[in-house]
């Protein structure tokens, strides 16, 4: 499925939760109103936009895991996706918004308690392959909402 929708928009003043927002701007450096503790780690350019599947967090809430939407950090929620796509070098298209997907997303103890014994590897690429979210880059601002149409390339 190359073609699903936005779920959740999830902005924080730093750390996490996340929190669900309907609409946000979208810029060079990330979602306005988006805020990161720790530059070193997260936010830049490279860093700009987290992205997460709504699939995988279902599952992994299948498992026992107390994760939601915006809980480990990502800033979209998709929805309706082959998550497998969702490759480094990857276009994805979100209404007017379009991201280059940069990397993988390293988890971190401060998503711990999305997770059931605190195991935020759950979600490590290098462990779990097709179960991290991604940094991505914004090729092109614009304005995303929930329930906007997304499209991977």
């Amino acid at each position: 499925m190359r073609t699903g929708t936005v779920f959740s928009i999830n902005v924080s003043n730093g750390g996490v939760p996340k929190l669900r927002v309907e609409e946000g701007r979208v810029t060079s450096l990330g979602l306005e109103g988006d805020r990161q503790r720790d530059l070193r780690y997260h936010g830049g350019p490279d860093r700009a936009v987290t992205l997460f599947s709504l699939e995988q967090i279902q599952a992994l809430q299948a498992e026992g895991h107390a994760i939601a939407n915006g809980t480990i950090g990502e800033n979209l929620t998709l929805s309706g996706l082959d998550w497998g796509l969702f490759v480094p070098g990857s276009r994805v298209s979100v209404a007017e918004v379009v991201l280059e997907l940069t990397k993988y997303a390293p988890p971190c103890q401060k998503i711990s308690g999305s997770f059931a014994d605190a195991d935020f590897s759950r979600v490590a690429q290098k462990l779990h392959p097709g179960w991290s979210r991604l940094y991505s880059r914004v090729i092109q601002e614009g304005v995303v909402r929930i329930g906007d149409t997304v499209s991977v390339a």
